[in-house]
Formats: structure tokens, sequence, C-alpha cells
């Protein structure tokens, strides 16, 4: 694989790094960082939650920094030994090559992490682009997952192509030119208006010193899935321009052999403040009645 850095800059890497150590400090739990040498690389992961819980491994959304995806699940933080490492290839403290959602690379990666922890089988929470790494993972190595939480997840269905131009393709070349209104618009787009200040600075941020990962987990075939038995809980946005629940339901009972629940929640690709207690106790019974 050709090796080249994520970042257009330095100086944008350590804007980006900064944001990342910002949010870290607004947790209210205490994380171990450590770096875990992986086939592709090394990958800093955060550690949390008491040593005698069960695992939990929550992987973070596509072209976004760790904590500000993991502080949608705040709620299971304390409760079970939670792994969230830093996606390869993504903005954060990991290598920075990339790697393939159309092949095993992510299952490779993900089970090199979990053999390092010695962790055989774990329960799984993916947000967007994280969601779809579980699904490599559930494709090559399903064994390895006891059960699986997706919440707005890529790898299952896209939205309207002609949406996503409309409303983040198009604002983004209006913020790339300089023009503010566009990271509005996209910040709109992808939480119903409703993203908070700090984590639409963060994504203008990345807009401006990362480039983009642009391909995302592929979209995953009812054959791959044969073998793949975990209980799965799929939440979706009603309102996601990138995975709206009405596609993602269809699909996601297709192709999911053991899809126990399926939630709709009146939102986009963000969850707002006001849900996330919501969210979380979905997640939580779902974690209790199967694991």
């Amino acid at each position: 694989m050709k090796f080249a850095s994520i970042y257009k800059t330095k100086a944008g890497k350590r804007i980006i790094q900064e944001s990342y150590e910002n949010y870290l400090k607004l947790f209210d739990v205490p994380f171990e960082r450590i770096y875990v040498e992986t086939r592709y690389g090394k990958t800093h992961t955060l550690v949390t939650g008491p040593k005698e819980g069960k695992p939990l491994f929550i992987l973070q959304g596509g072209n976004s920094i760790n904590p500000m995806t993991l502080a949608w699940f705040k709620s299971v933080l304390k409760q079970y030994r939670v792994y969230a490492p830093d996606t390869i290839g993504h903005p954060g403290f990991s290598a920075e090559m990339r790697l393939s959602g159309k092949n095993d690379d992510f299952s490779n990666w993900i089970s090199d992490i979990m053999d390092y922890f010695s962790v055989e089988k774990s329960a799984f929470i993916g947000p967007s682009f994280g969601g779809g790494i579980i699904l490599r993972l559930a494709t090559y190595q399903p064994q390895r997952i006891a059960c699986a939480v997706l919440v707005a997840p890529s790898g299952i269905k896209l939205g309207s192509k002609i949406d996503m131009i409309r409303k983040i393709l198009w604002p983004l070349a209006l913020y790339k030119f300089g023009l503010d209104k566009g990271l509005s618009k996209i910040a709109e787009a992808m939480s119903d208006d409703k993203m908070k200040k700090q984590d639409e600075e963060i994504i203008g941020n990345i807009f401006k010193h990362v480039k983009l990962e642009q391909q995302m987990p592929k979209l995953t075939k009812k054959r791959e899935l044969l073998h793949y038995r975990a209980p799965t809980l799929v939440i979706a946005g009603e309102k996601d321009v990138f995975f709206p629940a009405e596609k993602i339901m269809k699909a996601a009972r297709r192709i999911i052999p053991n899809l126990v629940l399926y939630q709709s929640y009146n939102m986009g690709h963000f969850p707002p403040d006001e849900m996330l207690a919501s969210l979380n106790s979905d997640i939580a019974d779902f974690l209790t009645s199967h694991y």
C-alpha cells in the first residue's frame, strides 16, 4: 500500500490533534491511551471502564475525531471495558495509511487490536463509517462479534446521490472557496440544524486540513453475512442525508440474519444532544438483553 500523509500540512495536523485533546477533556471518565502495533501500523486506542467489565469496542465515524463520536455513547463508558481505537487513516493519532473498505483490511486491523488486548469476542458499537467496519468484520471474522449496534451505519445502503451533491458536496465547494455559509449548510444537512458549534468548527477544520477519505466501506451483500449470527441493533435517522432510515431499514432486514431490533429516530446523521439519552437507553437495553 502506498503511504502519504492524510494531512495537507504539519500545522493543520497540529490543529486537528489539539481539537482532539480539547474534546477529550470534556469526558468525566479517565482514559488510558495505548498504542497498538497492527499489521498496518500503530493504532492509538482509548481505553476506559472497569477492567473486569465485558469488552466493548466503539469505532469512530469517518473523517472525524474519535472523541466527537465517542461522546454519543457516554452512558456505556463506566459499565463496560471500552476500547475506542482511532481509525487508521483517519484524523487522530493512529498511523495515516488508508485501508480498503472493500476487502478484509479493516477486519484484520480490528482483529489485531483485539488480539493485543486478549479479547477473543466482543460487543461492538459503530456509528457511520464505524458501522461499515463492523460489517467488514462480520463478513470475514463473524465469530469475533458477540453483538453489534450500528448507528447511522455505512455499508448497508446509500441515500440519494442528488441530495448528497446538493446538501453536502456543493456547500463543501463553497466552503473551500472561502464562503463560511457552506460550512453552515453542511452542518445543517448533517444534523437537522442541531449540530453543536464545537463539532461544526472541528468539521470545518477537518475540511480545511485533511485529505478526506472518500471511499466508504462497500455495501454489504446478503451472501457475505451467511455465517454472521450475532444479535444486531440498527439505529438510523429519518433525516440522514447519507444513510436515510427508510432505505437502511429495508436493506438491513434483507441482509442481516439476526437483526433483532431496528430503531428509527427523527434525526439527521448526527444525533442531537436531546436525543442522546433515548439513544443510549435503547443501546443499554439491547446490550443488557443480548450480551
